[in-house]
């Protein structure tokens, strides 16, 4: 196995392309290995974080017409994008969204979706043999059990996939906070979706801002 180690290792949002593969009511509604809301929530602060760092994301369905389209939280981050809708169970196999990966020149491929054991594990597989550096997304993905997720993400670290949450992933690309660009706009995704560090952050800035009373000590 190549181990997955060093500096030039670590993600970085401008060799970065996200693919967010059938978030969508069919598969949400047999979603056992996490907590349906958690996983809305995840993915779109994946979706808001791609956003915010300029990475560019594909957006991809199965057969929406029975399935049901992609949540609304996703794409009302990318208003207007066309969102690539396949046959193909396995997304790496639908020419549309391979040639949209490639025209980005972006060689870090980051994925999630909905299942884990079936539409993440496939392409994964199937990009790493074809000599793409791929980072999956656990926690914007979810299958339809505990067993079903693990197994996967056990196959696909065994594959050389590197695994990551949004939040870790998110820190990654922001790397340094003397790097203030993109920094306002983690803080918004940070604030909406990263619970107990979004209002602790709210908090702080509330004490900052609350005025010390002239009688205090």
């Amino acid at each position: 196995m190549t181990f997955r180690n060093g500096l030039a290792s670590l993600l970085r949002p401008e060799d970065s392309v996200l693919v967010l593969i059938d978030h969508q009511p069919y598969q949400l509604t047999n979603l056992n290995s996490h907590d349906p809301q958690a996983v809305v929530n995840n993915s779109t602060a994946l979706a808001k974080a791609a956003r915010a760092f300029g990475v560019p994301t594909i957006l991809t369905s199965v057969i929406a017409d029975r399935g049901g389209l992609i949540f609304p939280q996703i794409t009302d981050v990318f208003p207007g994008q066309e969102v690539i809708d396949r046959t193909f169970i396995n997304t790496w196999e639908d020419r549309k969204v391979v040639d949209a990966v490639k025209a980005t020149g972006r060689k870090q491929l980051i994925i999630a979706g909905l299942w884990t054991e079936v539409c993440v594990a496939m392409p994964v597989i199937q990009a790493l043999g074809e000599g793409w550096d791929v980072t999956v997304i656990t926690d914007a993905s979810g299958g339809t059990s505990v067993e079903a997720h693990e197994v996967a993400i056990q196959r696909m670290i065994a594959a050389g996939a590197n695994m990551m949450t949004w939040l870790a992933l998110a820190s990654e690309w922001q790397r340094d906070w003397a790097r203030t660009e993109h920094a306002a706009e983690l803080t918004e995704v940070l604030k909406q979706h990263a619970a107990g560090s979004g209002i602790a952050y709210l908090w702080e800035q509330q004490l900052l801002n609350t005025p010390v009373p002239r009688n205090a000590g």
